[in-house]
């Protein structure tokens, strides 16, 4: 899963009255019109402000262009934050992020490349730019990035999880289990780590260790319709039929056009 570590950054206004609250509203808004008007408040002072401060601005209504899945704008806004401020490293990493939600991977990893260049130590950089690289097949070079990710941040569970993921595509059961139990030790609440971690269980023949983890994933995330799927594949290993259609129809009910599920159930004779 991509970390899109939604900064809010700091502007640096010394002002009182009606400025004060666009500044916080600009840095500190939950809601994001709040965020989109107070920034661009700031940002309509022009040359009133300084080019620190609306770079700020403008990095900060991209982030609440982000928040509401409007890409186009926050990738606009992200390009107005590097212009007035080419070294920002979190403009850069906030673009690529949005770049990547377009499907626009290798404008995504170029935008990472330079917020790690301008930052060696953005391990949330080299975190999502290792998981745009798994998406393009390059898998070491994915593996490295998640290394550098743990050790700048060795407490992050998604790091673990992604690099698991990693292992998994090489086939390195032993590993991606190793990597998956740290995860679950950093955040006993990662439904992906179970989820993950159940499928290389099954894959070693380990088909009930394997459900307990889909188990445990559904308690966590009972809208996590990749465990039903994956759950019912393993109770029909053990001939669990009835149970096995009734996890195909409850991933259905979450989402009736999982097609996983619809090709589960025409294979075990029922029509979804």
């Amino acid at each position: 899963m991509l970390r899109p570590l939604v900064f809010l950054l700091a502007l640096t206004l010394c002002v009182t009255g009606a400025r004060a609250d666009q500044r916080d509203d600009c840095n500190q808004s939950v809601d994001p019109e709040r965020r989109i008007r107070g920034c661009t408040l700031i940002i309509e002072q022009g040359e009133k402000t300084s080019r620190k401060n609306r770079s700020i601005a403008y990095d900060n209504r991209g982030n609440a262009h982000y928040q509401k899945g409007d890409f186009g704008r926050a990738i606009a806004d992200y390009g107005k934050a590097i212009a007035l401020n080419p070294d920002d490293a979190l403009a850069h990493y906030h673009r690529g992020n949005a770049y990547d939600e377009r499907g626009e991977l290798e404008r995504a990893i170029a935008d990472w490349d330079t917020a790690i260049a301008i930052n060696p130590d953005h391990a949330a950089a080299y975190g999502n730019r290792g998981i745009g690289l798994r998406k393009m097949g390059d898998i070491d070079r994915a593996i490295t990035d998640y290394n550098k990710a743990i050790d700048i941040n060795p407490n992050d569970a998604d790091y673990y999880t992604n690099r698991g993921a990693a292992y998994a595509r090489k086939g390195d059961t032993e590993r991606a289990i190793a990597d998956y139990n740290k995860a679950l030790v950093l955040n006993p609440n990662d439904a992906v780590a179970y989820t993950n971690r159940g499928a290389e269980y099954y894959r070693n023949g380990e088909v009930d260790l394997a459900i307990a983890d889909y188990d445990e994933a559904i308690k966590r995330n009972p809208n996590h319709t990749i465990a039903y799927n994956n759950r019912s594949i393993a109770y029909q290993q053990k001939g669990e039929r009835v149970r096995a259609i009734a996890d195909y129809r409850q991933a259905l009910e979450i989402n009736p056009s999982a097609q996983d599920a619809k090709d589960g159930l025409m294979r075990l004779g029922v029509v979804p």
